[in-house]
């Protein structure tokens, strides 16, 4: 075996100071990696906020149809309930006996539950003075239920849907299903920290004669807003 040259030694030493990295190029890959999260985050926030809006929609509607699905199955009356006056907002779906009805055949007493909507939405109105969906009011009003034939004009946060599949008010006592047909709609928006956007809106509509629901989406049209179904 050979004695090891000093100038091998030398280039060896050399090699492995050449193959690190340099503290400068260190920071600089930091603050590359810093500003590639910065740019993901902010083009993700738009979608992400989207999609929690979605949530809080389908939760609305899914609400709203689980209520009457019950009624018209286990014929008795359900009411849904919509606030906006904690956060999160809730809607709220029980069951709505009528007097000296303590129970469904069977002993059976369904469940009240409580739906929240996600962080950042809200029951609210992002375009006030546009007509609201199906004829429902100017959209000035965020829970806006109770429009009915005889001349109520809304602004109700209860409605009660009946075994025939009806929406109707409290005449005659909430859950009796012995007042008018119930309409009018709800709109959904996000109303997070940032700002409100028009487009970030969606309402749901009820037609009390059926009991009909619909979906809907806020879309810029000329110089103002339409509601499209959704």
């Amino acid at each position: 075996m050979g004695i090891r040259k000093p100038k091998d030694r030398i280039k060896k030493h050399q090699h492995r100071e050449a193959s690190g990295f340099s503290l400068l190029e260190m920071m600089m890959v930091v603050v590359i990696v810093m500003i590639a999260s910065v740019v993901t985050v902010i083009s993700l926030t738009p979608a992400l906020q989207q999609q929690r809006l979605t949530n809080g929609y389908n939760t609305t509607i899914a609400a709203m149809r689980q209520a009457r699905d019950n009624a018209v199955s286990q014929r008795t009356s359900f009411s849904v309930t919509f606030s906006n006056s904690s956060t999160p907002n809730t809607i709220v779906v029980a069951w709505a006996p009528t007097a000296g009805e303590t129970s469904l055949p069977g002993g059976n007493v369904p469940p009240t539950v409580t739906y929240q909507l996600p962080a950042g939405v809200a029951f609210y109105v992002t375009a006030p003075g546009i007509a609201g969906p199906d004829g429902y009011g100017t959209g000035t009003t965020p829970i806006d239920l109770g429009y009915t034939a005889n001349g109520s004009t809304g602004g109700q946060s209860t409605v009660y849907f009946c075994p025939d599949g009806s929406a109707q008010d409290s005449e005659g006592g909430g859950g009796n299903c012995a007042g008018s047909w119930d309409g009018g709609a709800v709109y959904i928006s996000w109303v997070g920290s940032t700002n409100v956007q028009a487009t970030m809106s969606r309402a749901v509509s009820l037609w009390g004669g059926t009991g009909r629901i619909r979906g809907w989406r806020l879309y810029p049209s000329a110089s103002t807003y339409q509601w499209v179904r959704n």
